[in-house]
């Protein structure tokens, strides 16, 4: 019997609602063991330091793995170092079973599981930090610890800012490195390009570097007793080695994500088969070792049992047991240069990873020879295995290699790590600060990094801001939005960014007293109360580590926690913006409610706290000063017009309107578009900004309805979108408008859509410094604009027409263009912007006397 439509639609449902249900119970089970998990760290961040307590981890507790494990032996060989406690981090203590059976006996060596309550207590109270990585975002180094950050491998792929799109992935890793007490590098080319500059660290970090090599590679040096335990250990593993040579083929991970690497697992194999074909498989043997992120897949294949060295022997040990290296782009070969052994290169993709990652050096640099395809390797291998040595080429290039990358490799590099970091004796060995490069820093907040005018506003200062002047770095909260990430990514290279990953840390109590004290408004007690102090002092150095910033900027100016955390700079200068009149801001209503009231409130009782408060104009400051008088002296009241980038709004502008407004998913471009592209004779009246009360596009669209009812041939274009959306469609309907006036919504690049209109209309009912109106001048547009308190600031002396705030008085500027009565002039926008910005400079404080004079 068939069943039902009505039976078959019932179990779907009911099968849609217990998966739903399933869903929920996962998401609060998570939560719930997140809390228990930041309680847990809350409570033993409040507890001593556990004085001769050392932590390890390497690669997210993916084994006893990479320089924290030479240093951790070289320190149980130390007479003098016999009274620390070891505790290493462990993802699975059943999987890496072994190394805690290693270690049953020694009662100052224990294991800790990576994410469980006791690991955040041996990070929270060991004495030393030692990491090869990074620490996940909870992890604030507490006053007492020290920090070393050995980090894993000399780069040949490109890093950090060095990637493209690679300030996306930096927030972790920046945070951990200007946290660190040191930085370990193998060598100056590591120290200067993947320290000072792929991560600007130049200039802000307070870590010392050490460049005295690689504590790892002293594993390498195997004597009889050694090189027989290592391969013992790999016999015991499985793998047939018996007395045969081996050949170690060793890739990087591939992928577009570190967290989620590409399963090559099936080309690995293929490649392992065409070279073992073609050698004396009597006298050699090829064996696969794998990228940490990537041993799991390769784990669970049985074809790759007797090949794939396992995560739990260290990866030098088994380097020093090699007699012939192929990797790729791994970091594994700048090891591998100190054994004087032979390395091949095998990269069949060299040009699409280098167009996707990039390289720092090209194939021609590289110490051996690089083989595109399979039957290439294993001829190139075939010549190595009978000779021993290398090319004649190649040779001289690992020679120099060697020079470059292994300088300091003599085997006791883990003993001068010991002396320098737990010793103290830092000045006998080659450890020194990142390069400062004696410019002033400023730190900017900017803000939400949604799409909107403060984003454009902080994108277009960090564009004008001379770098070869101050060091910038720029802080906000990391998205996962499309506009967010397109705004983060469009922030001026030169500039350091800080993007905020997790959550503050401290008790539930602590937090729920935070919270009280913002409800109950009183967010001043940041700084009074001292559980609360602390509570900030720490999100601060968990943000930010030991950096020193002398200027602080809250660009943004309307979110409480931020303006609250900045006030926890050590030691700077610290501004604050008003971009609009905020007492007007504060009582503005959204469908019915003063939704801005209480966290605007809570941030004018910081304003005390703030030595600036940066309005962006003139007569706004004027404003600001008179409405929030209360809050803050008079002096603290200063200006500094917004900037505009005009370069870039010219070439957004120059963009095709179809290909920008195109969707991706259909490749279907709105219709509206083609209403205005069209050559039908049309005066196209044009205004950008959220469909929002303050914005008053209601005066707008009735104005307009005024001007249409005489002249047919107008059309308005509002480019935005925002709550007051369907409002504004009702009323469009009701005048019977719907040909006439179009509501684009957010559209990524309003430059296109303005410079296909013929004027441009504002009808707010307040203002700060309108972005919009900057754009507008800057691409020649005829602007028509209501009065409003800072318009004399916002629209300079000969430009466009201002009218009073009626609907009346609007359609009479808008039938004003149409006669010829406003007209753009020629805005000097280079001009403008130099004025700019030399007023945020004085604004912020950072000011030199011989450009206040110029000013005056």
């Amino acid at each position: 019997m068939l069943a039902s439509p009505n039976s078959v639609k019932n179990t779907c449902s009911n099968e849609v609602q217990r998966d739903r249900t399933l869903i929920r119970m996962k998401s609060l089970i998570s939560r719930a063991k997140r809390f228990v998990h930041s309680q847990f760290h809350a409570h033993w961040r409040t507890e001593p330091i556990k004085p001769g307590t050392v932590l390890y981890e390497s690669f997210n507790g993916n084994g006893m793995l990479c320089n924290p494990e030479a240093i951790f032996r070289q320190l149980l060989a130390t007479p003098d170092m016999r009274q620390l406690r070891h505790i290493w981090v462990l993802a699975d203590l059943r999987q890496f079973r072994s190394t805690v059976a290693e270690f049953a006996g020694a009662r100052n060596v224990t294991f800790v599981r990576y994410g469980t309550p006791s690991y955040y207590r041996a990070l929270a109270t060991s004495e030393y930090l030692i990491n090869n990585a990074t620490f996940p975002p909870q992890f604030s180094k507490r006053p007492g610890q020290t920090y070393l950050n050995t980090w894993h491998g000399t780069p040949l792929k490109r890093m950090g800012y060095d990637i493209d799109r690679g300030a996306l992935g930096t927030a972790n890793i920046i945070r951990n490195f200007v946290a660190a007490d040191y930085l370990l590098a193998a060598n100056p080319f590591m120290a200067e390009q993947m320290y000072e500059k792929a991560y600007k660290l130049s200039g802000i970090s307070r870590s010392l570097i050490i460049e005295e090599g690689y504590p790892r590679i002293d594993r390498q040096a195997l004597d009889t007793d050694s090189v027989a335990a290592g391969r013992a250990r790999l016999t015991s593993a499985g793998i047939p080695l018996g007395d045969r040579t081996i050949v170690l083929y060793a890739p990087t991970w591939k992928g577009a994500s570190f967290a989620r690497p590409e399963d090559d697992i099936d080309q690995l194999l293929d490649h392992i088969a065409r070279l073992t074909a073609q050698i004396d498989t009597s006298k050699y043997v090829v064996l696969l070792k794998t990228h940490q992120i990537v041993h799991a897949l390769a784990r669970s294949r049985p074809e790759l049992s007797r090949l794939l060295v396992p995560n739990n022997i260290p990866t030098n040990v088994v380097l020093g047991l090699t007699g012939v290296l192929i990797t790729d782009y791994s970091s594994i070969f700048f090891d591998f240069l100190a054994t004087g052994r032979p390395i091949l290169f095998f990269t069949p993709d060299l040009a699409d990873y280098s167009d996707s990652r990039g390289l720092y050096f090209e194939p021609e640099d590289w110490p051996g020879p690089v083989c595109r395809t399979s039957d290439e390797l294993a001829v190139e291998l075939a010549e190595i295995l009978v000779t021993g040595t290398l090319p004649a080429g190649s040779a001289a290039r690992y020679r120099t290699s060697q020079q470059k990358f292994c300088g300091q490799e003599d085997g006791r590099v883990s003993a001068r790590i010991i002396d320098i970091v737990f010793r103290g004796n830092v000045r006998r060995h080659h450890v020194r600060p990142a390069v400062s490069q004696n410019r002033p820093s400023i730190l900017m907040y900017l803000g939400g990094m949604r799409s909107n005018g403060i984003t454009t506003s902080a994108l277009n200062l960090l564009n004008n801001i001379d770098h070869s002047r101050f060091d910038v770095s720029a802080c906000f909260i990391q998205s996962k939005a499309p506009a967010s990430i397109d705004n983060q990514l469009a922030i001026n290279p030169a500039v350091r960014q800080f993007p905020r990953v997790g959550g503050i840390n401290g008790s539930a109590l602590d937090q729920l007293a935070r919270h009280l004290d913002f409800r109950r408004g009183r967010i001043s007690r940041h700084q009074e109360q001292p559980t609360q102090k602390t509570l900030w002092d720490d999100e601060w150095t968990r943000c930010f580590g030991d950096s020193h910033f002398d200027f602080v900027v809250d660009f943004s100016g309307y979110g409480p926690f931020w303006a609250a955390l900045l006030l926890h700079s050590p030691e700077s200068i610290r501004s604050i913006w008003l971009h609009n009149d905020l007492a007007a801001d504060a009582h503005r209503k959204i469908t019915g409610k003063k939704r801005m009231l209480h966290s605007l409130t809570q941030i004018f009782t910081l304003y005390e706290q703030y030595d600036h408060l940066v309005s962006v104009s003139p007569t706004l400051s004027a404003i600001n000063n008179r409405q929030l008088a209360p809050y803050a002296a008079p002096a603290k009241f200063t200006f500094a017009l917004n900037t505009a980038d005009a370069k870039q709004i010219l070439s957004a502008a120059s963009q095709d309107l179809r290909e920008t407004t195109r969707n991706l998913e259909t490749g279907i471009t709105p219709d509206w578009v083609e209403v205005l592209l069209a050559d039908d004779k049309t005066t196209n009246f044009v205004s950008v900004g959220r469909l929002s009360p303050e914005k008053n596009q209601a005066r707008l669209i009735r104005a307009f309805n005024i001007v249409h009812t005489a002249t047919p041939t107008t059309r308005l274009v509002l480019v935005g979108d925002g709550p007051l959306r369907g409002q504004l469609e009702s009323l469009i309907r009701k005048l019977g408008l719907e040909k006439s006036v179009v509501l684009t919504g957010e559209i990524p690049n309003p430059y296109t859509v303005l410079a296909a209109s013929d004027c441009f209309a504002l009808s707010s009912n307040y203002e700060g410094q309108p972005m919009v109106i900057l754009e507008a001048l800057v691409l020649g547009l005829p602007i028509v604009t209501v009065e409003f308190g800072s318009v004399k600031n916002a629209l300079p002396p000969g430009f466009g027409l201002v009218v009073p705030q009626t609907d009346e008085d609007l359609a009479e500027g808008l039938n004003a263009f149409l006669t010829g009565e406003v007209r753009s002039g020629t805005f000097d926008h280079a001009a403008y912007t130099r004025l700019a910005v030399e007023q945020f400079y004085s604004a912020i404080g950072a000011a030199r006397p011989e450009d206040l004079i110029q000013q005056m």
